[in-house]
């Protein structure tokens, strides 16, 4: 029988694949080493590989689309679901197989190589940014033992900390002054190197139309613009619409419901946690730089004033997170439009809405 879909269970040195005929019956198994693997495909004609969307999927669903096949990555807690009995390599191959053949289940789009650079750069980024915390966390905690209180802040803090170090008449004893003047030195190097990733990341977001139109929108900075492109390379396209690219980021209520009785409890978070606290920041800074306009007695149109209002009737954290979801929509029309964020435009819609649902009436 000629082998048309083949499921590949990755991993680092050995692969899993089950190859199926048209009709989806497993006609052949085989378990390769990575040198097999590559040549298995060369001298065979395959028309679809399914994969899970995990770690070096994307690095061989662009080998395979080199090679002319067509590559399908689905996502592992939806495969999950068709692994039957034992969990094997041959088992996850084969329910890959079975998943494949599920029509609502949309598979992942293959990144390239520049937006895995990106998230690289945005992962890199996050771990020298915790490492900065635990240092700052720790120098805190050894002035603490020796009765030396630090000023709340990264940066207040960071200064109390080299006044006390150099201080010789401080409290902290000389058997650990160096190793706490190393750790503060290790602060500072940290400081130097987040600052030139960010640097590089603001070089990528000027070549990047898409980061240009992001940076448009209130609350989307520099790190939000390029996580977004590194996500979705800028096309979003392949989404229904906005209410669907906000739930992607998990910022849609969680539905429990059954018959006619329906629960909707707090955001499902789902997707990308990182790219959904990027949001969130971003509509905690747009809240509170409207508060502040608003004490100034400034005017506040369109989302500004939107959000307020959500923040009065509700509570800082409901608010934000209807923000949050509000600036992911946002993001999706600007991406698909091809057009910066009109602040006026929005706000005549959000008042036409609000209008709308003034004027209706419930039916007796």
């Amino acid at each position: 029988m000629h082998a048309t879909t083949v499921a590949v269970d990755l991993a680092k040195s050995v692969f899993q694949i089950a190859a199926a005929d048209d009709q989806w019956r497993v006609i052949e198994t085989q378990r390769l080493t990575r040198s097999q693997f590559e040549r298995w495909f060369v001298n065979r004609s395959i028309g679809l590989v399914v994969m899970e969307a995990c770690g070096s999927a994307h690095h061989w669903a662009r080998w395979l689309n080199a090679l002319g096949i067509e590559v399908r990555l689905l996502p592992a807690q939806y495969v999950r679901a068709y692994v039957r009995r034992n969990k094997t390599d041959a088992t996850d191959a084969a329910a890959l197989l079975e998943a494949a053949r599920a029509a609502d289940i949309r598979p992942v789009r293959v990144k390239s190589v520049e937006q895995q650079a990106i998230q690289g750069l945005h992962r890199t980024r996050s771990l020298w940014m915790s490492t900065r915390t635990s240092r700052i966390n720790a120098l805190r905690g050894f002035c603490r033992e020796f009765g030396i209180a630090i000023s709340q802040g990264a940066r207040t803090g960071i200064e109390s900390l080299a006044r006390v170090l150099a201080d010789p008449r401080s409290a902290v004893p000389d058997l650990i002054r160096h190793t706490c003047t190393l750790l503060l030195e290790e602060i500072r190097l940290l400081e130097a190197r987040i600052a030139q990733l960010e640097r590089e990341l603001a070089a990528v977001a000027r070549q990047s139309p898409a980061c240009t139109l992001l940076l448009s929108v209130p609350g989307i900075g520099l790190l939000t613009a390029t996580a977004l492109v590194a996500a979705t390379s800028g096309d979003v396209t392949h989404f229904q619409d906005a209410r669907h690219f906000a739930s992607w980021f998990g910022l849609t209520p969680r539905e429990y419901s059954s018959s006619s009785s329906r629960y909707l409890g707090r955001i499902s978070k789902k997707g990308d946690r990182y790219l959904r606290m990027l949001l969130t920041h971003g509509a905690r800074s747009v809240l509170r730089a409207s508060k502040v306009a608003e004490g100034a007695g400034k005017d506040l149109i369109g989302v500004r004033r939107w959000a307020l209002d959500v923040q009065a009737r509700t509570n800082h954290n409901k608010a934000t997170c209807a923000l949050a979801n509000k600036l992911a929509r946002i993001c999706f029309a600007t991406l698909r439009d091809h057009a910066p964020f009109d602040e006026t435009a929005t706000a005549t819609r959000i008042a036409h809405k609000k209008q709308n649902r003034q004027s209706f009436v419930m039916p007796a």
